[in-house]
């Protein structure tokens, strides 16, 4: 997929080991993507839990659910460190949305995000309640991220199609 990954076409499946913040409980479980149709979902790819840009940007998602939500859509952060360092991160900044890990950086590769030396590209992927890519950002350098505002602009775009 990678570099090919184009606007208007379906996603590729994959299933990654995650878990949410549920009140005082962390839930751990598999996610996979397709098991999500029928949402719209948003892949929030990051380069690690507890880094300043990584923990305002998440904290932002986080704060804005509702918004999300109200779109009919999910928030799956994606990042290379392991579950117990997403629960970590999600306890200590009570995060809302669920955190998988992609330590091998696979999906990272399959979505063209992998980058030497940093693990993995900041970058935002929508993918609609039927699986196809809608909308995309890849940061080239990662020192900022795609608003709340934006991100929800751009789901309420795909929700009219």
């Amino acid at each position: 997929m990678g570099s090919s990954l184009q606007l208007g076409q379906p996603v590729q499946d994959f299933t990654l080991a995650g878990g949410v913040l549920d009140g005082d409980s962390f839930e751990r479980r598999d996610y996979t993507l397709s098991a999500a149709r029928g949402r719209a979902v948003v892949l929030a790819f990051y380069p690690g839990d507890n880094t300043a840009v990584c923990t305002k940007q998440l904290c932002s998602y986080s704060s804005g659910m509702e918004t999300f939500e109200g779109l009919d859509a999910e928030v799956w952060g994606i990042s290379p460190q392991d579950v117990d360092s997403h629960e970590s991160f999600a306890r200590g900044h009570q995060l809302r949305m669920p955190l998988l890990a992609d330590p091998g950086r696979e999906t990272a590769r399959a979505f063209g995000v992998a980058a030497p030396g940093i693990g993995v590209r900041r970058a935002v992927f929508l993918i609609d309640a039927d699986g196809v890519l809608r909308w995309k950002h890849v940061a080239l350098l990662g020192a900022t991220f795609q608003s709340l505002d934006t991100l929800a602009g751009h789901l309420s775009g795909i929700n009219k199609a």
